[in-house]
């Protein structure tokens, strides 16, 4: 079966290898345009490195010479491996077996491009990845396969990505592609009235509000660690928060402090008041410094106890 592959980053370098390595016939490599200023792509790199044709296209919106450069491959199947530009249903088709593609979420849940933030961010119990036939809705084509994963109280969207999507990730797509080959994949179309969207996952949602519960602002650092990273001000200047522990609820009126004020602070971190008692920072970053432990920041009095967070 020739396969294009088409993707771009780390995930889709690491799709494109695992396919190459098990000897499949990759007739041709998709990966997003360069970018001003910035290295070039892992999967780029890969491609050049197996010496496969390697294409990268700046829109796939309308019928012209880069559908025709697609034609000519004589495409069976377009595996798509973390796509962020719009590629319409007409070039999703031209593949004789037609495209699926990895999305990681447990679709039609968390439809959108931060769909590994946003159920950490919302306390979700678990999460996983659908790979699926594209169409030109947004995430919305029929089901191939799908993978569960717990989401535990500690984990990040780091853990839960690096440690369990990417891998799980990659495997699903081998499946998926063995499926293909063997005419036994499924087309389960999604429950639309279940599904839900949210867009990117930017510091604007990603700002602390210590008015909050204790497991609401742990739930947004996690699901927001590494990347775009929780954060409040200080003094007037941001610090980016990287790790928390939830603190038993307690009778706010019996907390004492005002709402994000630090009323405890020492070698293992610093306590915050928050809506339902206080939480614990345990790892920070200040503005123009590096990530630490927060009791490495407070032993060079970077912070200390009667500061007001946020405001």
């Amino acid at each position: 079966m020739r396969i294009v592959v088409h993707g771009q980053q780390a995930f889709g370098k690491a799709v494109l290898e695992a396919l190459v390595k098990r000897g499949e016939n990759v007739v041709g490599v998709y990966v997003a345009p360069d970018k001003d200023g910035q290295k070039a792509d892992p999967m780029k790199e890969a491609a050049l490195a197996l010496k496969l044709p390697l294409f990268q296209p700046k829109s796939y919106r309308q019928p012209g010479p880069v559908w025709d450069e697609f034609k000519a491959l004589r495409p069976d199947l377009q595996v798509m491996a973390f796509v962020t530009l719009f590629v319409p249903s007409g070039f999703l088709n031209i593949p004789t077996h037609g495209s699926i593609q990895y999305h990681p979420s447990l679709l039609p849940l968390h439809r959108g491009p931060s769909s590994i933030n946003w159920p950490i961010i919302q306390g979700r119990a678990e999460t996983g990845l659908s790979i699926f036939w594209p169409d030109d809705g947004l995430d919305t084509g029929p089901i191939l396969v799908q993978k569960k994963t717990p989401i535990s109280d500690d984990d990040s969207l780091g853990s839960v990505y690096f440690d369990r999507l990417f891998p799980m990730g990659v495997d699903a797509m081998l499946e998926a592609v063995d499926l293909v080959k063997a005419s036994k994949a499924p087309r389960i179309e999604q429950d639309h009235a279940k599904a839900t969207y949210e867009g990117w996952c930017t510091a604007d949602n990603a700002r602390i509000d210590w008015g909050r519960q204790g497991f609401h602002i742990h739930n947004l650092v996690r699901g927001c660690n590494p990347a775009p990273g929780a954060w409040t001000t200080q003094g007037g200047k941001r610090l980016m928060v990287f790790e928390t522990k939830t603190i038993p609820a307690v009778d706010p009126k019996g907390i004492g402090g005002k709402m994000g004020e630090v009323v405890e602070a020492d070698s293992r971190g610093f306590t915050v008041v928050c809506a339902d008692g206080r939480i614990r920072v345990l790892r920070v970053r200040a503005e123009g410094g590096q990530k630490v432990a927060a009791g490495d920041l407070v032993a060079a009095g970077g912070i200390k106890v009667g500061d007001r967070l946020g405001v």
